[in-house]
């Protein structure tokens, strides 16, 4: 026969043992702090600190690849030679595909494992409201593409200024490196809110990582091909040169023929984040590059308006996503 397990009443009163644990008494830090906290936290999750080696290696390779241009260039002004390339279109063929490996490859290292985790019910709990949590992240992934973007063009000015003599040439430097730092801004703010809506899309960080890759590869991909169709398509315009043959000995001035875009190579453009900062650049007074997207003129206030709606929208998208994730 089993033993009687009940625990038999006293019918005293309950008594409340201290036993020894100390009370907060600091202060009781609010949303601000949450914020902060929050943020630095996913700051340091975009690079891997505080966690394994493995964690570390694509944000490093990353960074040390774009500041391999800003090296070499510092080691050639050293040998005399001019700056090897512009701050505000550094080696664009390298940033466009280091940041898209970078931001595929991280931007679910911020919000993937949260969503996947269901650990959002925790953060909730807290003074916070909906917003705060994906502003945090949104804030914390801009400064970590800011560091990845900036840093290079800041290494390139410092050894720009250590190779140039006199305050001139270094003011010179100073105003060319402005421009550049605004250019990368553009660039953080955008490829940050696009690569962190995508990711929200869902908890496993492998569909995130693909997700972001194939969207910022594949708009890229059909902006480049519009932009060299419509270019075989058109031919090369000048201005005509009324009159006959010139006479013998008279001064033949000749005129230089000048490419005019059609429409829809300019229109080509809209279709990537990587097209829509060239074309924001150079309508707003940067230089012209070889390749790439062509000089937007007065239309490139559509390029602007466009990334502008581009990335409302990513952003308003990545609120609604956690909106819905407190919810579930």
């Amino acid at each position: 026969m089993p033993a009687d397990l009940s625990i038999p009443s006293t019918g005293g009163p309950s008594v409340i043992h201290d036993l020894g644990y100390r009370r907060y008494d600091g202060p009781r830090l609010g949303r601000a702090q949450i914020i902060r906290a929050l943020a630095w936290h996913s700051f340091r999750a975009a690079f891997g600190l505080g966690r394994g080696a493995k964690a570390k290696i694509v944000p490093l390779v990353a960074l040390v690849a774009l500041c391999l241009p800003a090296a070499i260039s510092a080691f050639a002004m050293s040998r005399g030679n001019a700056r090897l390339v512009d701050y505000d279109t550094y080696t664009p063929a390298l940033r466009d595909l280091v940041m898209t490996v970078f931001v595929a490859v991280q931007a679910p290292e911020l919000v993937s494992r949260d969503l996947r985790s269901r650990v959002l019910p925790l953060y909730f709990a807290r003074p916070i409201n909906t917003i705060d949590y994906p502003l945090a992240k949104y804030l914390a992934f801009t400064g970590a593409c800011l560091v990845m973007i900036e840093g290079p063009l800041l290494l390139l000015y410092g050894g720009s200024i250590a190779n140039v003599h006199g305050g001139s040439a270094v003011w010179a430097q100073t105003r060319a490196l402005i421009p550049g730092l605004l250019v990368g801004l553009m660039w953080a703010v955008v490829l940050a809110a696009i690569s962190l809506f995508l990711a929200s899309a869902t908890g496993r960080r492998a569909f995130a990582t693909g997700a972001v890759a194939i969207f910022l590869l594949l708009t890229f991909t059909l902006s480049e091909i519009l932009l060299q169709v419509e270019g075989q398509n058109q031919g090369p315009q000048a201005a005509a040169v009324n009159g006959g043959p010139p006479p013998p000995g008279a001064t033949v001035h000749v005129q230089q023929l000048v490419y005019v875009p059609s429409l829809a190579e300019k229109i080509s453009g809209l279709f990537s984040p990587f097209t829509l900062f060239d074309g924001v650049r150079m309508w707003l007074g940067g230089t012209d590059m070889a390749d790439g997207v062509y000089n937007p003129g007065g239309f490139g206030a559509v390029y602007a308006l466009v990334l502008v709606v581009l990335t409302a929208l990513c952003l308003y998208g990545l609120a609604a996503r956690y909106r819905k994730a407190r919810l579930s």
